[in-house]
């Protein structure tokens, strides 16, 4: 397995996997990791995601790059905000795009543009990963984390890109997009994380998701995380005990016993899990384990950092 210090040096990461595998969680611990590792990092939360903002202890981020702590930024990325950004770049004037984007004809037509919010959001994802940056005021990252949407939209979003491409063939559009596709594939440049949860589906899941990034797209598949795995306390002497003991506990103890066997099936579930994944997969996968807390804070984000960063 190659070290995470290794991915650090790309530009872009996506980060994506069935919806509820804890895909936001692991790639906030990344962002994270990478600003620890001295890599000025900004994590992007698509579709108006906030739980950047609810984890640190921020007011709502939206469509701004704000400062999580030293190396490490969030923002929230919509489609509204990008194509007005975007508009506002490629017309000369700043007052002839606010213009269009308040014109009624433009918001039909963009409405009635298959794929254009996807567009504009990877658009945006791949403005903030120049070396040179189009926004105004806009710094420079080393490293661009996306907390993708799940499974398939993840999927929509990483081929916009070639499918706009194609489509267009012609004009601004049509080269910027070709321009984000050859990025995207640059395996020096960019790649994915995939995500899953040790049970069956999400399991199967993955594994089609990454048949259909690499041979559809082109994305690199740099690691694939099993997140939230449980870990095994008891030896199979020690559960035959435990077992045993059921036949004379009294009830609080019959409940604790009961609770230790019952863990102790999910954990060998939660392994078999693992190793399916793992003769399924053709990317290497590390294993997170499943943080027993009410409520992930930072504290939570930062031991879940140093694991995912082994």
């Amino acid at each position: 397995m190659r070290p995470i210090t290794d991915l650090f040096d790309k530009r872009i990461l996506f980060v994506t996997g069935k919806g509820g595998v804890g895909k936001t969680t692991v790639a906030l611990a990344l962002g994270v990791a990478a600003a620890a590792a001295g890599r000025r990092t900004i994590v992007c939360e698509v579709a108006a995601q906030e739980s950047a903002s609810r984890i640190f202890g921020k007011a709502e981020i939206g469509f701004h790059e704000v400062e999580l702590r030293e190396n490490l930024s969030a923002i929230s990325i919509d489609p509204d905000h990008s194509i007005r950004e975007y508009l506002e770049l490629q017309l000369p004037v700043k007052a002839m795009g606010d213009l269009l984007y308040r014109s009624k004809i433009f918001n039909y037509l963009a409405a009635a543009t298959p794929g254009l919010a996807e567009m504009v959001t990877i658009g945006k994802i791949w403005e903030l990963a120049l070396d040179e940056r189009k926004a105004r005021r806009g710094k420079p990252y080393d490293l661009v984390i996306v907390d993708a949407p799940a499974t398939g939209h993840g999927l929509g979003l990483m081929q916009t890109p070639k499918t706009f491409a194609e489509i267009a063939r012609v004009g601004p559009m049509a080269h910027q997009a070709a321009t984000i596709n050859k990025t995207i594939t640059n395996h020096r440049k960019a790649g994915a994380i995939l995500i899953a949860l040790p049970e069956e589906m999400p399991v199967n899941e993955t594994a089609t998701l990454e048949a259909e990034l690499i041979d559809s797209i082109g994305i690199a598949i740099d690691r694939i995380y099993m997140n939230a795995v449980y870990p095994q306390r008891f030896s199979a002497a020690e559960l035959e005990r435990i077992a045993a003991a059921q036949d004379d506990a009294m009830d609080a103890q019959a409940m604790a016993l009961a609770a230790a066997l019952d863990q102790a099936k999910r954990a060998a579930g939660h392994a078999e899990q693992l190793e399916r994944l793992r003769e399924l997969a053709r990317t290497d996968v590390a294993e997170l384990p499943f943080l027993f807390a009410p409520e992930l804070g930072v504290e939570e984000l930062d031991e879940l950092a140093g694991m995912a960063a082994e």
